[in-house]
């Protein structure tokens, strides 16, 4: 058999398979530190895919201006505009299926979602909260959690669904709270904790290892524990090179 044939015969029929970057869009609603991360994550190929579109529903979002200046389409979608929140849910859905996301990841996107939006998504949202869920879910986190005098705080990705912060946990990392924190020194912590687990979530859903089934998440085929993997403190101070004292 010459090498002609054989090139032939192994060919025959052959697909390659897509080598296209899996399809991130991100909602900001403000500063965007988050997305930030995830931009930084992207640009040492640590993400698993590619940002193509930022969209805000604050026109003066910094965020976009971090979008702009990394390439990336920022779109500013003013909800203001729109007479309901589901006409503005509705006119989001266009502009994100444009796009043709394989994750939508919600990066202080300050917005109650419509179930139309969660529904038509479901299984593909990401959100990040500055608590340890199910504690403290919703607003004024840092500030709760220091009225209450607890000891642990930190952040939590989870998978939306029409339950404000009460989706599915996926992977938390841990503060410990000191006599000497503040509501502003708490916040840079838990901040810093997003920024480090946001990338890992997303990457692990881009590469096919996060999945929503019925039965609720998994990584690698096998199912999550309730509160997801979490990092301790000591865990997230040593990747973050924070002095663990």
């Amino acid at each position: 058999m010459s090498d002609d044939q054989y090139t032939s015969d192994t060919l025959n029929g052959f697909t390659p398979e897509s080598t296209e970057p899996r399809r991130v869009v991100v909602l900001i609603s403000g500063n965007g530190s988050n997305l930030q991360a995830l931009i930084d994550a992207q640009s040492y190929d640590e993400l698993g895919g590619e940002i193509i579109a930022v969209v805000s529903n604050q026109a003066d979002a910094y965020g976009l201006k971090r979008a702009r200046d990394a390439g990336i389409n920022a779109v500013a979608l003013p909800h203001r505009e729109y007479e309901s929140r589901e006409a503005f849910d509705g006119a989001l859905i266009k502009v994100i299926e444009r796009h043709e996301p394989d994750l939508i990841v919600l990066a202080g996107f300050m917005r109650m979602l419509t179930p139309i939006f969660v529904q038509r998504f479901y299984g593909r949202l990401l959100n990040i909260h500055p608590s340890l869920l199910p504690a403290y879910r919703g607003l004024n986190t840092h500030a709760r959690v220091l009225a209450d005098g607890a000891r642990e705080h930190g952040a939590s990705v989870h998978f939306v669904t029409e339950e404000l912060d009460g989706g599915p946990v996926v992977i938390q990392a841990a503060v410990d709270i000191t006599e000497d924190d503040t509501e502003e020194s708490l916040k840079d912590k838990v901040h810093a904790r997003e920024h480090l687990i946001y990338p890992i979530a997303v990457r692990w859903f881009l590469e096919g290892r996060l999945q929503l089934g019925v039965n609720g998440p998994t990584l690698d085929g096998t199912p999550l524990p309730p509160q997801g993997l979490r990092l301790s403190h000591a865990d997230a101070a040593e990747e973050l090179d924070e002095d663990d004292e």
